[in-house]
């Protein structure tokens, strides 16, 4: 009953490198559940497997309804869909007992059953009987499972409600409210879409906002009624009717304008027999924003602009020996090359003019031969830009004879000097240019303090930083730049504003594709640009959807690769 609808959660995938056609929703709800237990009735949960390799899996979980044979629940289990794949699911039943771990025991045990993704597509709704072990039928128990596809254009919007002076329900104490929204659908059933938390012993409750797909919400259709429902929670099961108000998304969007939008909450009986009556309480969206996604801003004209900045200390080896990482083959690239590819060549496609800013350090460069640790490697101050991937690997290549390799590996000088070029453009206050920084290195860094923070210092600018650990040395200490174990904080201990940082070693993927190291260093990029514009409230510069002002999710469905 506590669970807030978490619709945007990352669509989880049930299989390997197929290709997902669509995002698919499911929605479950129960009828005449055995009761197990003496005194209540059953608190059912509803746990969803995937067979993976002839194996189940838990994939996820409903919440929780107390005393509830009957339930509908709030939970949507959001799945990547293949249409060439077998999905196979499993929905088990169990009666809960205190916490939410489910127990082996088979009297908590009520009822199971088995499909496919494909089968619940097709139908968009299955009702089916649930199951006990050997086959046996749990009573007149039965399950339903709605699904929804969301295509990748449908948006999603952050709704966030309270009420004021709400019915009294309570002897002892006041009213426990909860809010309920149903979408009203074309045969006039309803559709659960969110249940908000309880708010206890409070008449005036602010509900937590909470994220929902507009095709879960109206279908995608503004005008579609909406019947919304509040109760004052009861611990049995046996909750209190407060009062109801009908909406449409149309009327949400008025808040946009400024003004709050407010119903008020109506009990029909208290409507019908008092003369006076006016409401049971109002209920108030205080505010309604668009939550964007990656492809939003992508497609509404954000240019992704790469940076490689390559390693050239004396660990490497001497360039012109077998050994040496930077040795060149005519034959097979070495790890840099493979690393820089395969990560170019995904950042190419969003950069309309597929120039690469190309920057070598911790060498000794001419005409004096003194160390830099922050140089163009085409030798041009002015512009250190190549054209295309392949400009960059000719620079590279032909930079690697006119410099002497040295140390130490100080990376710091080129995180800052790309942070201030993003600063630059994050003071246009659009969200048209955001920077991927690639980090090429055979060592941990030797400027680890200044580096951190660098990093802290970074993370307020459109950046995303990806650190590949090329060869064989212990990366056991760049682990913490990563910041996947606890959060990366400077040497005065400021914590970066968000977490920028990817860092992989090349060697673990040294037998998989190209595809495979781009696909690992690049996953968290579309999270970190909408986090970057989330921070400041800034939208697409082409919105796709004529909404109102936004707000932009963390989590993004959407992968930056092929």
């Amino acid at each position: 009953m506590n669970d807030i609808l978490e619709a945007t959660s990352p669509a989880t995938s049930l299989s390997g490198p197929a290709t997902c056609v669509t995002k698919v929703e499911l929605r479950v709800s129960c009828k005449a559940l055995l009761d197990r237990d003496t005194l209540n009735k059953s608190d059912p949960c509803v746990i969803l497997m995937v067979q993976t390799n002839g194996q189940w899996t838990e994939l996820d979980r409903t919440e929780v309804i107390k005393s509830n044979l009957h339930p509908v629940f709030a939970k949507v289990f959001s799945l990547d869909y293949y249409f060439e794949e077998v999905q196979k699911l499993r929905f088990e039943v169990y009666d809960i007992h205190g916490t939410h771990s489910i127990g082996t025991r088979d009297d908590d045990f009520l009822g199971g059953v088995e499909c496919t993704l494909g089968q619940i597509v097709a139908q968009k709704k299955m009702v089916k009987p649930l199951l006990l072990k050997y086959g046996k039928y749990a009573g007149k128990s039965t399950i339903t499972v709605h699904a929804e596809e969301i295509s990748g254009n449908n948006g999603y919007v952050e709704l966030s409600f309270c009420a004021k002076k709400l019915d009294d329900k309570d002897l002892f104490s006041k009213s426990d409210p909860f809010l309920e929204i149903y979408r009203i659908n074309d045969d006039e059933t309803e559709q659960l879409v969110h249940r908000t938390e309880v708010i206890k012993n409070n008449l005036n409750p602010v509900w937590e906002p909470f994220k929902v797909s507009l095709i879960s919400l109206c279908s995608c259709d503004e005008d579609r009624k909406l019947k919304c429902l509040v109760w004052d929670y009861d611990s049995r099961g046996k909750h209190d009717f407060i009062g109801e108000f009908f909406a449409t998304f149309r009327e949400m969007q008025k808040i946009s304008s400024g003004n709050k939008v407010t119903w008020d909450c109506v009990n029909p009986k208290y409507k019908q027999k008092k003369r006076n009556y006016k409401n049971s309480g109002v209920v108030i969206l205080n505010d309604l924003k668009v939550v964007y996604s990656f492809l939003d801003y992508i497609m509404g004209g954000c240019q992704i602009h790469f940076t490689v900045a390559i390693d050239f200390t004396a660990s490497n080896g001497d360039p012109r020996n077998s050994c040496s990482l930077h040795y060149i083959n005519p034959y097979q690239p070495n790890e840099y090359l493979k690393a820089l590819i395969a990560v170019g060549e995904i950042c190419q496609d969003y950069d309309s003019d597929k120039r690469f800013s190309a920057l070598g350090f911790g060498a000794r460069i001419p005409p004096n031969y003194e160390v830099s640790h922050d140089f163009a490697i085409n030798f041009n101050p002015e512009d250190d830009e190549c054209e295309g991937i392949q400009g960059v690997v000719e620079a590279y290549q032909n930079c690697l004879p006119k410099i002497q390799l040295y140390g130490p590996t100080n990376v710091a000088p080129i995180i800052t000097r790309i942070a201030k070029l993003a600063a630059g453009d994050g003071n246009i206050k659009d969200a048209s240019r955001y920077h991927i920084l690639l980090i090429l290195t055979d060592g941990v860094v030797t400027d680890m303090a200044d580096t951190r923070e660098a990093i802290v210092r970074a993370s307020y600018q459109p950046l995303s930083i990806i650190i590949v650990g090329v060869g064989n040395a212990d990366f056991t200490d760049m682990q913490i730049l990563d910041g996947d174990d606890g959060v990366l904080r400077s040497p005065k201990g400021e914590p970066v504003l968000r977490d920028i940082v990817q860092f992989v070693p090349f060697r673990d993927f040294k037998t998989a594709s190209p595809a495979a190291l781009a696909k690992c260093v690049l996953a968290e990029v579309p999270k970190q640009v909408v986090e970057y514009y989330s921070h400041k409230a800034i939208s697409p510069m082409c919105p796709i959807r004529d909404l109102p002002t936004p707000i932009l999710s963390p989590s993004s469905p959407s992968v930056l690769t092929h």
